[in-house]
């Protein structure tokens, strides 16, 4: 499709026709479609492309121009680490989207899949504005209470937080603010950390099909099925649905006699949608399982489909408890320091004057009186301010001012 666009664009096509053409080669996730596949079976794209020499041209030139590399990017977050100078391994040129929200001003010439190729170590840091707002908030606190807190020691096992974030009061929360997760996370009324980091992964386009099955079974009003007794232990603490991916691997290793290599193999096919792999994991599957598990190929056909289509969007585990314990240490310290916690927030996104609005009323209906800025009174961000009857509001910051 954006071959056809280009050449369409270079050729002074009209959009509405290029966009006619284009619309006619189908996207289908993890399986690319050739132009001349599509022209070999479409009839309507067979009479355009005999209809008009500028359309043969057009068909024609995307075709030769299909897989050639369009533009370069940078991975949000994966970095190479290597034991000699890196330009001993990889060509490196600078990038073309820097800016101050991206730093980086090297990046490797070859894409991930050659690097992996290699044997390179990629390791993906992932840089959160939130964890900024957390340490500055417990600087906030030791300032203000004497009470020292760091990001390994906010605790997430309070109940009381449980119960605050279970009514709603989520704005500001990481991962767990937005209409839609906030009234799933009140319908849920999670008790413990375990079911915050569930809703994380379920709260994606795909699994959220799932979300009212979960909170159903969670509390009693629809029993959990399983596709095999086998697989009970596995999915428990998920009600039967397969939540994560590592889910997938257990189960494959328990029920087809898979090593925990092949089972990240399978993991990896899955996730990456690599259909001759694909393919050839589901006759081993199939076999492994009828050989160790005594099940049926019809019965293991069909748990491998469905695993197929759930890990198309499966989440890593791992990656959900790490949101999840931010989440809730967001949780702990909005309930139990709140001027702290909104004042960090509100310096974090000074900014971006949508969220400092969501923020301020946010402060009010929480009782925290957000005061104007003040030339005299004001720091570049926003700061906590004792009134004369010594309860604390927040000043708002010089820095959010447009213009100044």
């Amino acid at each position: 499709r954006a071959a056809i666009r280009d050449v369409g664009r270079v050729m002074d096509i009209p959009i509405a026709e290029v966009d006619r053409v284009a619309k006619l080669i189908p996207a289908i996730p993890g399986r690319p479609v050739t132009i001349a596949e599509v022209l070999a079976e479409s009839e309507e794209l067979q009479q355009m492309y005999n209809s008009a020499p500028y359309y043969r041209e057009l068909i024609d030139t995307a075709s030769k121009m299909e897989g050639t590399v369009r533009n370069v990017g940078t991975h949000a977050a994966g970095v190479i680490i290597t034991d000699k100078p890196i330009v001993e391994y990889t060509p490196l040129h600078r990038p073309t989207n820097q800016s101050d929200d991206n730093p980086v001003n090297t990046v490797t010439q070859y894409e991930m899949a050659i690097v992996d190729h290699l044997g390179l170590l990629k390791v993906d840091f992932l840089g959160l504005t939130t964890l900024t707002i957390m340490s500055r908030a417990c600087d906030l606190i030791k300032a203000r209470h004497g009470k020292e807190y760091d990001l390994r020691s906010i605790p997430i096992d309070d109940p009381a937080v449980f119960d605050f974030i279970s009514q709603g009061h989520t704005t500001g929360m990481f991962q767990l603010e937005g209409t839609g997760m906030t009234r799933y996370i009140t319908e849920m009324k999670p008790r413990e950390l375990a079911h915050v980091i569930a809703m994380i992964a379920l709260y994606r386009p795909g699994p959220m099909q799932f979300i009212p099955d979960y909170i159903n079974c969670l509390h009693k009003k629809k029993k959990p099925k399983y596709p095999h007794p086998l697989l009970e232990p596995i999915f428990k603490d998920t009600f039967g649905i397969p939540i994560y991916q590592e889910q997938i691997m257990q189960a494959a290793m328990q029920l087809a006699g898979y090593e925990a290599s092949e089972a990240d193999s399978l993991r990896k096919a899955i996730a990456k949608k690599k259909e001759n792999a694909l393919q050839e994991h589901r006759t081993k599957f199939i076999e492994g399982a009828k050989a160790h598990s005594q099940v049926s190929e019809k019965d293991a056909a069909l748990i491998f489909d469905d695993w197929e289509e759930f890990a198309r969007y499966g989440f890593n585990k791992s990656h959900a408890a790490d949101y999840g314990v931010i989440a809730v240490q967001t949780g702990y310290l909005k309930y139990h320091y709140p001027v702290e916690y909104m004042t960090a927030l509100l310096s974090a996104w000074k900014n971006d004057t949508d969220k400092v609005a969501t923020y301020v009323a946010d402060c009010r209906s929480l009782g925290i009186e957000v005061l104007p800025p003040d030339v005299n009174k004001s720091d570049y961000d926003f700061s906590i301010e004792d009134r004369e009857d010594e309860s604390p509001a927040i000043r708002f910051g010089m820095g959010a001012v447009k213009n100044v």
